[in-house]
């Protein structure tokens, strides 16, 4: 089949979080199956970008890149708000390229990029399947301004769509209770792509200087408020506050690593921390990505995702098939996946958050039967059903679609 794929934002940039490792690893896994694949992204600044592409030559539309036998179109980028960009040369890519691909799959919502795809896919008559990654329901930053935009530009692409993915029951009861069909959405879960071969023990605790007896409570991820960053450095506080402190103990250690939503906001985090006197207790790596990334979740004792909302949980993943018992809030969509058997699940709450870190800091059996789970949990987490389920969908929208 080809396929076109549709994406904001898009590796190099993983500062812009989960679209960026995602889409990429559904493009690369596609096309290992002999699919071929393009993506069509925006370039958010590639001259600045902390990895190359390799590669990466000029195109009338920007830039182009062929790696992994997947081509990429970077789109030339003429202003930016936000994670938002306009990219005038999407309407001649598609008068130009669109017509030759099969189905189209646009990842991702409020974006100028999907609108302009799903109208021309509508207009030639090619299939598209929508995959909003939990961007759906407006539910922190500018929701005024996101309503606007569902109703002016982001119906093409609700309506259009011959089918939505959600990757988790939660978000698939979201998307239905926001009024789309019940038979327009199907479920497919992400994956998670493991390095060949993970960073050894301990590099992560050498290279920040951190004790070898200090028990390391780790948030990555991008540091933004629906993350709830504040909450965890709340929770933190009142567990250290209520567990007795032996002086022969190294302190625990709060790393909060990823890129944040404005420097303004960490600031705001470090000035919590150091209201809340945990001053020396809270480390800010800044974003963490590789090698660097991957040791760190193999280092910690435990990994928290407090979030107000998320559609699956990729970081809570990563984790687990790293061996590291999570928490997460029941609002994430990896919480049925975890519960008792990778860690805990609790509500979006401080006073909950904080037993369920007395729970597993204090107790380093439970820690050790999380970690055992870790590994029954992880077989559930590779690329290949979610890759074999995506094929099967695509090809019953051809059946259900044929074009002349």
């Amino acid at each position: 089949m080809r396929i076109l794929q549709v994406t904001q934002s898009y590796y190099p940039f993983l500062d812009r979080g989960g679209p960026a490792v995602k889409v990429r690893a559904m493009a690369r896994g596609l096309a290992r199956r002999g699919h071929s694949i393009t993506v069509l992204t925006a370039d958010l600044g590639l001259q600045e970008a902390t990895y190359g592409v390799d590669g990466l030559l000029r195109d009338r539309w920007g830039w182009r890149a062929e790696q992994d036998s997947v081509e990429t179109i970077y789109l030339l980028s003429h202003a930016a708000y936000r994670a938002l960009t306009w990219n005038p040369g999407a309407s001649a890519f598609c008068r130009e390229r669109l017509a030759s691909f099969d189905v189209v799959h646009i990842y991702g919502f409020y974006d100028l990029l999907g609108p302009t795809v799903a109208r021309a896919c509508r207009r030639i008559g090619v299939p598209f399947v929508f995959e909003p990654m939990g961007m759906f329901r407006p539910i922190v930053r500018n929701i005024p301004l996101k309503w606007i935009y569902r109703r002016v530009l982001g119906n093409v692409v609700v309506l259009g769509a011959r089918r939505v993915v959600a990757t988790s029951e939660q978000e698939r009861e979201e998307l239905v209770e926001e009024g789309l069909p019940q038979d327009q959405v199907m479920v497919r879960r992400n994956g998670i792509e493991v390095p060949e071969r993970l960073p050894e023990m301990g590099t992560f605790r050498r290279h920040w200087h951190i004790a070898d007896g200090a028990r390391i409570v780790l948030f990555l991820g991008r540091i933004v408020s629906k993350k709830s960053p504040e909450l965890l450095l709340e929770a933190f506080a009142r567990w250290q506050s209520s567990t007795p402190r032996c002086t022969s103990t190294p302190p625990a250690i709060l790393v909060l690593a990823g890129p944040p939503e404005s420097s303004g906001y960490q600031e705001e985090l470090k000035t919590l921390a150091r209201r809340l006197a945990l001053d020396g207790q809270v480390l800010f790596t800044g974003p963490l990505y590789d090698d660097a990334k991957w040791s760190a979740y193999r280092d910690a004792d435990l990994f928290v995702l407090p979030s107000q909302n998320e559609n699956f949980g990729n970081t809570a993943a990563e984790a687990i098939v790293c061996g590291t018992p999570v928490l997460v809030t029941e609002h994430c969509g990896i919480a049925p996946l975890v519960r008792g058997r990778a860690g805990e699940v609790v509500p979006h709450e401080c006073a909950a958050l904080a037993g369920a870190l007395r729970h597993l800091l204090d107790d380093g059996n439970l820690r050790n039967r999380f970690r055992e789970g870790c590994a029954e949990v992880a077989l559930s987490l590779d690329w290949d059903q979610p890759l074999g389920e995506t094929e099967a969908l695509y090809a019953t929208l051809l059946q259900e679609n044929p074009r002349k």
